[in-house]
């Protein structure tokens, strides 16, 4: 089994990616400087921040890294001050060696209590008095950036002090001594005292703020929002792995009324320069499963480093020359049980292309490890059983359900039940003989044609196999949702917001499926069709039905998921438009 973490050790050559942004924030001459590591859910953006932040540990110059989960203050009511608490816990612990300098940082240390009150004013005040977010509050929002060109002047001051006032008139009560609470002052105050302090440190402040997309919208932003007080700062560099799209879609939720170019540049003026996560394609993930295999076959660190540099090497100059063989890389022979762990990488070779290319994986590392680790799952349960299935079989099984979803699965096992165990379309899909377009296909089947061409031959062979062991341990052993047991957590979330559309449009649902990653989409409608099939009666409309329509408009294989699923119940008054809507998008 292989742990969901984030890797210290790079299986994909993202070494590459994290050593641009070393390049990047190691560069005296581009501090201070913000650095976005965009990609999807999964796709091996904190890897990249725990490459990056252990390539600057090995270098001459002495850095002070600071790693912020914001998903660890998910719930917390000032995300805010977790992270500027974050910042000054570990200049206060950098310092404790020297007694001048861990006065000064405990000193910088106190000054969050008074940003936390301003927090409180700007986030919980102002949504208690019904102020919106923009306005008063971005004026003094304003001054944690030194103003658009990273200078306070007159007319920052001015407008962030209009701005106190505002909230501050209408929050009364809130603050008890009003001859203190100066917003212009504190925050000037409080940038002076980190710059001061960064420069005695002599060291460069390196922050590297991780799960911004898993976070809710609203703390998301506000964690943006905090990082925005120390721009423009001499010698700090934030590195903000993040969802691109899931933070943009999230500006509105944070700033009502903000004006949809706002929502646009708004990540970009707080990013200067964006690194996109690399999306894996067949030969990275070839170098995946093979480091992912040996490592689960045992072989020593040294060993799994020896395959990993050459790997890595491979990968690096795969423009000019052909991928290195698996003999090339198991020339050590003095690997334990050498014979099963090649046979064990040409399987990996086999399954690479399906991985990489298939829509509902992508590549995605997270959903390729998730699966292998449901292959094991699968085999530790059989073992038990005393089921003569090989990993292989299971395999080639679990790439099946994730690719074409629940209603294919269950045809397929249905299939396997009534023909005794030797499905003849299998049996017509690895004859070498029968043309493609001639094999009667199963409607469910027809999501993806190309898949179910490759998928059939893919080793082993189930012409001659019974497969009935097969077909009971996926339906029967394993525990409801293990189909799905792959999603995201958005993904997850998603199905339970579909679910409660009870009308034809929601803007809100909209935007969730656009912020969900596409190869996510089928697991999503699996979701939603499992739990359409606890419902009983159908003489009404049941809620979630609207929000299962909005999915299958974006995906043509959602959409004949559910259409197949639909035409399966008895039919009512109200599901003919539905059928026919679906019908017009197919």
């Amino acid at each position: 089994m292989w742990s969901d973490k984030e890797s210290k050790i790079d299986f994909l050559n993202f070494n590459e990616t994290a050593e641009s942004i070393k390049d990047l924030i190691t560069e005296k001459e581009l501090m201070p400087i913000s650095v976005g590591v965009f990609g999807d859910w999964g796709a091996g953006k904190s890897t990249i921040l725990e490459l990056t932040k252990a390539s600057l540990e090995t270098d001459e110059q002495e850095y002070i890294q600071v790693h912020f989960d914001a998903w660890t203050f998910q719930g917390y009511d000032d995300a805010k001050a977790a992270l500027l608490e974050t910042i000054a816990s570990t200049l206060v612990k950098k310092a404790a060696d020297d007694k001048n300098l861990s006065a000064k940082a405990k000193e910088f240390a106190g000054r969050i209590d008074k940003i936390r009150l301003m927090g409180l004013l700007m986030d919980g005040g102002a949504a208690l008095a019904g102020i919106p977010t923009i306005g008063g509050i971005q004026k003094i929002m304003g001054l944690f950036s030194g103003g658009d060109d990273g200078e306070l002047d007159v007319d920052d001051v001015k407008g962030a002090v209009d701005g106190a006032k505002d909230v501050a008139k209408k929050n009364k009560g809130l603050i008890k001594d009003k001859k203190s609470f100066s917003p212009p002052k504190e925050i000037k105050e409080f940038r002076k005292a980190y710059s001061d302090l960064l420069k005695e440190f002599d060291k460069p402040l390196i922050v590297y703020v991780d799960n911004l997309d898993r976070c809710s919208p609203f703390n998301a932003i506000s964690t943006l929002e905090a990082i925005r007080l120390f721009l423009f700062l001499p010698n700090t560099a934030f590195v903000i792995a993040a969802d691109e799209d899931m933070i943009r879609l999230a500006v509105p939720e944070y700033h009502k009324g903000a004006s949809q170019r706002h929502q646009t540049d708004y990540l970009d003026k707080l990013i200067q320069i964006p690194v996109h996560v690399p999306r894996p394609g067949v030969l990275e993930i070839r170098a995946y499963l093979m480091m992912l295999t040996a490592q689960d076959h045992g072989v020593t660190d040294a060993q799994l480093e020896t395959i990993r540099c050459a790997l890595e090497e491979s990968l690096r100059l795969s423009w000019k020359q052909p991928q290195i063989t698996i003999d090339e890389l198991l020339q050590d022979h003095a690997i334990e049980k050498h014979s099963e762990l090649r046979s064990k990488f040409v399987v990996a070779e086999q399954l690479a292309p399906l991985l990489a290319e298939s829509t509902n994986i992508n590549g995605n590392p997270r959903i390729v490890k998730r699966l292998l680790n449901q292959v094991k799952m699968r085999k530790k349960t059989a073992h038990r059983r005393g089921m003569q299935l090989d990993e292989k079989t299971i395999t080639k099984l679990v790439i099946f359900e994730r690719c074409l979803g629940t209603q294919a699965t269950n045809k397929l096992y249905e299939l396997i039940d009534k023909e005794k165990g030797f499905p003849k379309v299998l049996a017509d899909l690895e004859n070498s003989e029968v043309e493609f377009d001639e094999i009667k296909l199963p409607e469910e089947w027809k999501l993806d044609l190309a898949f179910i061409d490759k998928w059939s031959k893919l080793p082993p062979m189930f012409t001659e196999m019974d497969l009935t062991p097969a077909a009971y341990l996926s339906r029967e052993s394993i525990p409801m949702g293990a189909v799905n047991a792959v999603m995201s957590g958005a993904a997850q979330k998603l199905v339970e917001e579909l679910m409660k559309q009870k009308v034809r449009v929601s803007g809100v649902n909209s935007t969730a499926i656009t912020t969900t990653p596409k190869e996510e989409y089928m697991s999503v409608m699996d979701g939603l069709i499992e739990n359409f099939k606890l419902i009983g009666d159908w003489t009404e409309r049941p809620t979630g039905i609207y929000g299962a329509v909005l999915l299958a408009k974006q995906d043509d294989k959602c959409c004949l998921s559910l259409l197949t699923f639909l035409k399966s119940l008895p039919r009512q008054r109200w599901l003919n438009p539905i059928l026919k809507e679906l019908e017009g998008t197919k």
